[in-house]
């Protein structure tokens, strides 16, 4: 193993001690809030107030990602892409989304060792294509915990095309410190501040060739 791969390997087990304090504060300072969305979306529309939802994290294995509900229900039906002025989202589902209220609830991911606060954003297990479809390279993006938010999110988020999106997060693994975190982490909340680049309302997936 060499230097940079040791340190790599401790930081990782150091970025879970890390995931575990800020999720933990997060969850308490951020309580208030929590419970003002879970009410007004239960007071909104009929079903759950959590959307639970497949995807691919670490080494491709799935697990449940949560969310606060912003569409009514069976809307995945109407496919992965929001449409400008989607009539699938609710009127509290607007506004949580656009200041990504509605990721709150991965603080609890982080807390289960799911996800991590930064990493790749975990894909659909059919979207943008099936995992046996990438490539031993865009592979490479598994080899760590998704995260909440990650250096393909400050570089475009929705906006970028996802074979570009997958080499951004790979580009991620290769770079990955304390440094590299602590910068996506600060412009991360700048995004969140500006409402930038959240909704995902272009088809940014493109047929994937066939993996020999």
């Amino acid at each position: 193993m060499t230097y940079n791969e040791n340190n790599k390997l401790n930081y990782i087990y150091f970025k879970r001690t890390i995931d575990i304090f800020v999720s933990s504060i997060g969850l308490i300072l951020t309580s208030p809030i929590l419970l003002i969305t879970a009410v007004a979306i239960r007071s909104n529309t009929p079903g759950p107030i959590i959307f639970k939802q497949k995807r691919l994290g670490l080494h491709g294995r799935t697990f449940e990602i949560y969310k606060f509900r912003s569409m009514g229900m069976n809307a995945e039906k109407g496919g992965v892409y929001e449409k400008k002025n989607d009539l699938r989202v609710t009127s509290v589902g607007k506004f949580i989304r656009k200041t990504s209220i509605d990721e709150l609830p991965q603080f609890v991911n982080i807390l289960k060792g799911e996800m991590s606060l930064i990493g790749p954003r975990p894909a659909l297990m059919y979207h943008p294509w099936n995992y046996d479809k990438y490539s031993e390279e865009q592979k490479r993006m598994f080899s760590v915990k998704p995260g909440v938010t990650g250096w393909a999110q400050i570089n475009g988020r929705k906006d970028v095309e996802w074979p570009k999106r997958i080499e951004l997060n790979v580009e991620y693994v290769d770079n990955l410190s304390l440094k590299f975190d602590t910068m996506i982490f600060f412009k991360t909340i700048l995004k969140v501040v500006k409402m930038e680049n959240n909704l995902n309302v272009n088809e940014t997936a493109t047929k994937q060739k066939e993996v020999k």
